[in-house]
């Protein structure tokens, strides 16, 4: 509780208005005037004053404030100071992200900006990019990450099928609508409108994308087993062509991607429309199967190739679910399941609402993923989770990245994938085995090249280390 002042001369006050200064202040049985004081009844009466610059025996008002030695923090040395400058009228997406954004999810937001500037899309690193949530029916495919792609700052995709069913109605050009939350379902559904939050659509719009879906995939290239990525390939190039006939462009994230070769894969094929309509099809004997087999060891392939040269890897993750295990689990595929050294991805940023203390995976921190050796312990100061919506934060990473990035030459992955698949299945044939494999957590021995521990028989083995070899055997 607040307590009168024992002294207010002291302070600058006048006996009569002692509360005008809130102070925290003992009680004290006795308390005497300041002209009584002795050293030692002071310093009992004001131990900080004394403690701070000695036995101030004569006090004017205030003067004891000019008395007290300011130490100097050694947090100038550390941080920068925030002392934001005041927004002015016209400042852009990324320096209202530099000026204003200084603390809280704010501040994670402005470090996830830079972090995929500077570190993560700088020289020549291979970034992945997992969707989960209803992104692209807000608009967002169009908007942000089709732009990414087109920039070269996201190579390769792991998705939810939901978010690349819903990306095909843009191919299509069929018509969304920004809607409200706060209709009345029961209504909506009598009138076949179709609800997503706030964004609304017509029932039509699912049907005619199931027909396209169905008749697309009778074509005879489809007939066979493939990876999720060959899949939306193929399907990309027809929404690419559904687009040029309707004189549309850079609408559907399917047919950029086919555009740009970036790679798009769905951890879970059969849970989305596209999923039931292949299974629908099924049944009238398409032979079109997904092989997630293949998917799996694709999506491994990708970050060992772009380790094992040297470069580093890096996950953008919006949301978390099964996507972002996908993404994350390429490295214990590497390490724990091929028996392959390495140390984990070099840069994690994640944007998402999930809650690290439930134990499930969407909320789960890139520390606990040190544990797994999906990150790089080395690198962990360089991870950022900002928690907020990622309807808020993309754009804003897209505007930022956009305004202060160059743009990158595209990677063009998918044109290699039989090529990076033979190379770390020759790899694992060497390294792998069968029995239970050594462990990989030797975290002190000493790592080799730009990123992660050396990959043996690969370039980011140094020549230094294989002229030594050969020196022992000539011993």
């Amino acid at each position: 509780m607040f307590s009168t002042v024992c002294c207010p001369e002291v302070f600058g006050l006048s006996s009569e208005a002692p509360h005008r200064l809130l102070r925290k202040t003992p009680q004290r049985p006795s308390a005497t005037r300041c002209g009584e004081h002795t050293k030692d009844s002071f310093r009992n009466c004001h131990p900080r004053i004394v403690d701070a610059g000695g036995f101030l025996p004569t006090l004017r008002p205030l003067d004891f404030l000019l008395q007290i030695p300011v130490s100097m923090s050694s947090l100038n040395k550390r941080f920068p100071r925030l002392l934001p400058e005041p927004i002015r009228k016209g400042v852009s997406a990324a320096d209202l992200i530099d000026g204003a954004f200084k603390a809280y999810n704010g501040g994670r937001l402005a470090e996830a900006c830079r972090l995929f500037t500077e570190k993560m899309v700088a020289a020549n690193g291979t970034v992945g990019m997992s969707l989960t949530g209803a992104l692209t029916p807000a608009g967002l495919g169009r908007a942000a990450i089709i732009p990414l792609l087109k920039a070269g700052f996201v190579d390769w995709i792991i998705s939810t099928g939901a978010n690349l069913y819903h990306d095909l109605h843009f191919g299509l050009g069929m018509n969304l609508y920004a809607g409200s939350p706060f209709l009345d379902d029961v209504n909506l559904r009598k009138e076949g409108i179709i609800r997503i939050y706030d964004v609304l659509f017509d029932y039509d719009v699912l049907l005619d994308t199931d027909a396209f879906v169905r008749q697309v995939i009778q074509g005879p290239e489809f007939q066979k087993c493939m990876g999720t990525d060959e899949f939306h390939y193929l399907l990309g190039k027809y929404v690419y062509e559904r687009e040029r006939k309707l004189g549309i462009k850079e609408t559907s994230v399917l047919s950029a991607a086919y555009q740009l070769g970036v790679p798009v894969f769905t951890s879970s094929p059969g849970d989305s429309s596209i999923g039931m309509n292949v299974a629908a099809m099924a049944l009238r004997d398409s032979k079109l199967q997904f092989d997630v087999n293949r998917d799996v060891n694709q999506t491994a392939s990708i970050v060992y190739a772009a380790k094992s040269n040297g470069d580093t890897s890096s996950v953008f993750i919006l949301g978390g679910g099964s996507p972002k295990n996908f993404i994350l689990q390429t490295e214990p595929q590497i390490q724990e399941v091929m028996g392959i050294e390495e140390r984990g991805h070099d840069y994690f940023l994640q944007c998402t609402d999930a809650r690290p203390d439930t134990g499930g995976l969407s909320g789960a921190t890139p520390n606990e993923a040190v544990s797994w050796g999906k990150i790089d312990p080395d690198n962990l100061p360089d991870c950022v989770v900002c928690y907020a919506d990622s309807t808020i934060t993309l754009p804003l990473i897209t505007a930022y990245a956009l305004s202060r990035t160059k743009p990158r030459k595209p990677k063009r992955l998918y044109d290699r994938r039989d090529a990076l698949l033979e190379t770390i299945r020759a790899q694992y044939l060497r390294c792998g085995t069968i029995t239970k494999i050594g462990h990989r957590t030797d975290l002190e021995k000493s790592k080799r090249g730009r990123s992660g521990r050396s990959v043996t028989g690969t370039k980011r083995e140094p020549a230094k280390a294989k002229s030594s070899a050969k020196t022992k055997g000539k011993k």
